[in-house]
């Protein structure tokens, strides 16, 4: 039989909506976010427009915002974000869905363009223990806020999970997604799920 593994999305899958705004605003003063996402705006528009790749967007939001900040304090405030506020934006039905694959023995991966580090601490707390996500580049012990190596969102979701699943290719894949980010998975899925939980009712299961 071959191996299963169960990829979720975080956001708009697991989560109801985009979880990154929501660590931001948790995470830094008011007085600093906002008046950086207003200097921003002229991006921002572009990237609505799909003239601004979503990598350059993100980056330059969060050199904005997070550039500078300790390393120590990052990781403290990631924490603190998965403990309080991430578990209510998670969609009942995709909870479910997720312990479904757990009780029958299969590999669960979270892969998210969203931070890895408020992302992991969550899925620990899920017995989750595979996590692939964005990650911030440090130098000597601060932010730069810079994204280490490369956003993870569409086909680097799929070279994340090549090198961390080693037989991906023969596997019985199942992947569930929502946005153009999650594409290149969902191709590569057996089992593909677009936007599976929006109306709260968990995926009928099968092996």
């Amino acid at each position: 039989m071959l191996p299963t593994v169960a990829v979720f999305d975080l956001d708009g899958t697991i989560t109801r909506s985009d979880s990154l705004v929501p660590f931001l605003a948790a995470s830094i003063p008011a007085r600093r976010l906002w008046p950086a996402i207003a200097r921003l705006s002229p991006r921002i528009l572009a990237y609505a427009m799909r003239v601004e790749p979503n990598w350059r967007l993100k980056e330059a939001v969060l050199t904005a915002v997070l550039g500078g900040m300790p390393v120590e304090l990052y990781e403290y405030l990631a924490r603190e974000f998965a403990a309080g506020r991430l578990p209510r934006m998670v969609r009942p039905a995709a909870l479910s869905r997720l312990r479904w694959h757990q009780t029958m023995g299969h590999r669960v991966v979270i892969a998210t363009a969203s931070l890895e580090a408020y992302v992991r601490p969550w899925a620990v707390e899920q017995g989750v223990a595979d996590v692939v996500g964005t990650r911030l580049e440090v130098e000597a012990g601060q932010l730069t806020g810079r994204i280490e190596g490369r956003n993870c969102y569409g086909a680097e979701k799929v070279a994340r999970l090549e090198v961390m699943v080693a037989d991906l290719h023969s596997s019985n894949i199942y992947v569930y997604g929502d946005s153009r980010g999650d594409r290149e998975l969902l191709a590569l899925a057996r089992h593909a799920a677009y936007r599976p939980f929006r109306r709260g009712q968990p995926v009928g299961g099968s092996s």
